[in-house]
């Protein structure tokens, strides 16, 4: 895989290096899993034919820290979805963030049934569209997996955004960012748009 890094300078710190090896991991990570036909949920058809995911240049501009804030007494919702299922999220609070000097507040959600599992407890979903949507990047917008922060602040870093698998394969019912999580920007980050062989 090849990987192209967008770097502020030419010399990087021994932190923002071990940031860059981290997201080359889990993108690493997340071609092996669809490279293997036990874990796939590609077709049958694109699976013959799959060389690799393919990513936006790593670019530690769309990394942030951002600030969470809680929705007090938020009431569980059905959040719709590619197909029929209704699953219930609840909105956990507003993640906020700035990127190129534009301040952004995009909500964060809990699944309810994800929630009441041990090891999904901490688990936040954080979908978004931008303006990538359909122009680079899966038109049904990205997600990012999340957890819940000890202090007040948690790091999104978008060049770990992942697709949902209906961007891959049909029978999969996946959740549609709520219009409130529409970035207002181009997202050039993660992965980018699955193409179909």
């Amino acid at each position: 895989m090849l990987v192209f890094i967008m770097a502020t300078s030419v010399m990087m710190g021994q932190s923002q290096k071990k940031i860059i090896r981290e997201i080359i991991r889990s993108q690493k990570k997340l071609n092996k899993e669809y490279a293997n036909k036990k874990t796939s949920v590609l077709t049958p058809e694109d699976f013959k034919t799959f060389e690799g995911l393919e990513f936006y240049p790593i670019d530690l501009k769309y990394r942030v820290r951002a600030i969470i804030k809680r929705t007090p007494n938020a009431k569980p919702f059905k959040m719709k979805t590619s197909t029929d299922r209704l699953p219930e999220y609840v909105k956990y609070g507003d993640a906020y963030f700035t990127i190129d000097g534009t301040d952004f507040i995009v909500p964060v959600y809990q699944n309810m049934a994800l929630s009441k599992k041990e090891e999904y407890k901490d688990y936040l979903f954080f979908p978004f569209t931008d303006l990538t949507s359909g122009d680079g990047s899966y038109g049904g917008g990205r997600y990012l997996d999340l957890r819940i922060p000890e202090g007040d602040f948690v790091i999104i870093d978008f060049n770990k955004s992942y697709n949902p698998y209906c961007a891959y394969n049909h029978k999969y019912s996946c959740p549609i960012p709520p219009e409130e999580n529409d970035i207002k920007i181009r997202i050039e980050a993660g992965i980018k748009a699955f193409k179909h062989h």
